[in-house]
């Protein structure tokens, strides 16, 4: 395979920041469909791991090898820090004007990343944001119990914050970089509150929002990280957004 490639010439216009812990058996497809679903775009791809003990930042190095450094960057961190100082850590390293933040474990096909493209061409949006809470969006691979959960979160969310997504929980999304730089700054919340946040203070900016449906995958390969603790901190952050946004 051609490391590069045409489209890689010059100063990337994407960088796509993936965040990683124990994603071995899942990081080179999610490159992989990366390159097959972007052909003709200028982008790179930043892998923050956490330490993972698993192998995956060998395997990030194998694919380095195949699509060359430049294209597939490895920006690691010794362990553990949070899913929001994640994509700081990976900001600081970006290159391109717009910044896509997706997970590793295949939940966000790359597929959609041509119609996240194509809608922030046509309409200028600060934000193209993936929702699986409309037309043609859905989840698939989750139990009714979780669907429920869920729906129900962000339903309260929505009650609550009345945020101009339809879709807060979710982390597939586009932004142009100096909003990302902008909204992040003020963002406080760690974990799964952080995408939730990022969007409220987004709204809150005036920044222009639009969505594109999608269809959430549960993971094929490895463990979920989502467990009562997480619920609980959602529950927090939501509360805490209530009282300072």
């Amino acid at each position: 395979m051609e490391k590069g490639g045409e489209a890689g010439g010059g100063r990337p216009e994407y960088s796509i920041i993936v965040p990683t812990y124990n994603e071995r058996l899942n990081v080179a497809l999610i490159v992989y469909l990366i390159f097959k679903h972007l052909p003709d775009a200028k982008f790179e791809i930043i892998i923050v791991d956490d330490g993972s003990p698993d192998g995956t930042q060998d395997i990030v190095k194998q694919l380095q090898q195949v699509y060359g450094e430049d294209r597939v960057l490895l920006r690691a961190r010794p362990r553990k820090l949070g899913l929001g100082t994640a994509y700081m850590h990976g900001l600081k390293h970006a290159s391109g004007e717009f910044v896509v933040i997706m997970d590793a474990d295949l939940s966000h096909h790359p597929k959609y990343l041509p119609s996240f493209i194509r809608k922030q061409k046509e309409t200028g949006a600060d934000i193209v944001t993936g929702t699986r809470y409309v037309s043609n969006g859905g989840v698939h691979g989750w139990n009714l119990m979780r669907k429920l959960t869920s729906r129900g979160a962000n339903v309260l969310a929505q009650t609550l914050l009345r945020p101009g997504a339809s879709d807060l929980t979710g982390s597939f999304r586009l932004y142009k970089r100096s909003v990302l730089e902008d909204v992040i700054s003020s963002c406080v919340s760690k974990g799964y509150v952080f995408q939730m946040e990022m969007i409220v203070r987004a709204t809150r900016k005036g920044y222009h929002i639009e969505e594109v449906p999608i269809t959430f995958v549960d993971r094929v390969f490895g463990i979920s990280k989502l467990g009562g603790s997480e619920i609980v901190g959602y529950l927090k952050g939501l509360v805490y957004l209530l009282l300072t946004t």
